[in-house]
């Protein structure tokens, strides 16, 4: 297999299935059904593999990458699944912090030209079988499996898990999820099993008590990760990290009560060493120091205030390049923006990304110093040519506006 044809694969997977990614709702494939039956159709190897399932509207990949690293820290072999990706496909299935097999990948990739025709699956149910069945080839000894959307309706949630955990639930994919923090967090709920330990994020009272409500009609163990207290640290910066190391110590606590061998030494080097373990990038991620630039894939309006809460707390004058997809709420974001700063406002190459020109009424509402970029490249090197070393360049708003950027700037860096 060249590159080519790996990369001729990839881009027929893409164009064959409805991705929610690159096509949004109208993509979105939602039920149990189908993954049901492409799971019988692959032998059910989510059956053959010890999972941990990890939901919530912020913070799911941070905290299965931060776990993924204690787990790697004390000797065991640690499968994780999630989405979307930033730069390359093999990104979304891991293996001790590997991208899986690109011969693999293609491999799959031709069997499903094989499977039955009423079996139509979406880009993710594909995906998610094809993680499943890496895990199982490779004898991970857990895989910790990242929801994809919601929780309930979601393909990942055919696994019988050690533990689940939510990580927290904040309005997001309202077009889907519903329009209030109650219906979210019933969708989220979702993956909530009979007798199985679930750890709640959240320090909503109202979404604490649907997710307690929902944990004892199934009899499953309700942990409250808000109670706990901890001074570690882990090397993904953001502030808001905290919480989420909250949520993993509760998943290594209740893992430790089914006798999996976890030190404290393990999980103090796990939470240190994330990126190195993982490969994990796109959360605070610190690209350069001359300029300082950082790069954050928060996007919905939870995960923007805490975010440039703490740009704010960063005495420097800012650029800050943003972009954002189509079902984004534009006018939320718009009274959360940092202050000291400049904007430049690009379009991501998705098919879904939003052209600034549609939303620039409200940055004209706004009263900001911006500029228009047709690329998230351009608006980079623009800021770029401005930003002197003294201040700093800001690059997020969604996941894709990151991932445009590493994979044009990444390479050279390296």
């Amino acid at each position: 297999m060249t590159n080519e044809q790996y990369q001729e694969a990839i881009d027929w997977l893409f164009v064959q299935m409805p991705n929610y990614q690159i096509d949004g709702q109208k993509a979105y494939k939602p039920g149990l059904d189908n993954i049901i039956k492409l799971c019988a159709y692959f032998g059910n190897p989510q059956e053959k593999i010890k999972c941990i399932h990890v939901g919530g509207t912020n913070g799911k990949g941070s905290s299965s990458n931060m776990l993924s690293s204690i787990l790697q820290e004390a000797g065991y072999k640690v499968g994780l699944y999630n989405s979307p990706h930033l730069i390359d496909f093999t990104e979304r299935i891991k293996v001790d912090g590997k991208n899986c097999h690109k011969e693999f990948v293609f491999d799959f990739i031709q069997k499903l030209k094989n499977i039955p025709e009423d079996i139509k699956p979406s880009f993710f149910e594909f995906t998610t079988i094809m993680a499943f069945e890496y895990f199982y080839q490779q004898q991970v000894d857990f895989a910790i499996i990242e929801v994809g959307l919601g929780g309930r309706l979601d393909s990942t949630n055919i696994i019988k898990p050690l533990v689940s955990a939510i990580t927290n639930v904040q309005l997001d994919h309202q077009n889907i999820l519903g329009d209030t923090i109650e219906e979210i967090a019933a969708e989220k709920a979702g993956i909530i099993k009979k007798n199985i330990p679930i750890i709640s994020g959240d320090e909503n009272e109202i979404v604490k008590a649907m997710i307690t409500e929902k944990a004892m009609k199934e009899d499953a163990p309700f942990i409250d990760a808000t109670l706990l207290h901890s001074d570690l640290s882990s090397d993904l910066k953001g502030n808001y990290q905290k919480k989420n190391i909250r949520v993993v110590l509760a998943i290594v606590q209740e893992l430790r009560k089914q006798d999996i061998n976890i030190t404290d030494i393990d999980l103090k080097n796990g939470l240190l060493n994330v990126h190195q373990n993982t490969g994990f990038i796109g959360r605070w991620f610190e690209f350069s120091q001359n300029p300082l630039t950082i790069c954050d894939t928060g996007h919905n309006q939870a995960g923007l205030e805490y975010v440039f809460s703490q740009l704010n707390s960063i005495y420097r004058h800012k650029h800050v390049i943003l972009g954002f997809v189509n079902d984004k709420k534009i006018d939320e974001v718009m009274n959360l923006l940092p202050e000291n700063s400049e904007f430049y406002f690009a379009k991501p190459s998705i098919n879904r990304g939003r052209h600034p020109e549609d939303y620039e009424n409200l940055l004209q509402e706004a009263k900001i110093f911006y500029k228009i970029f047709n690329s998230v490249q351009d608006a980079y090197l623009s800021a770029k040519e401005r930003c002197t070393n003294e201040e700093m360049i800001f690059i997020g708003g969604s996941n894709f506006v990151v991932g445009d950027f590493l994979e044009k700037n990444l390479k050279f860096k390296e």
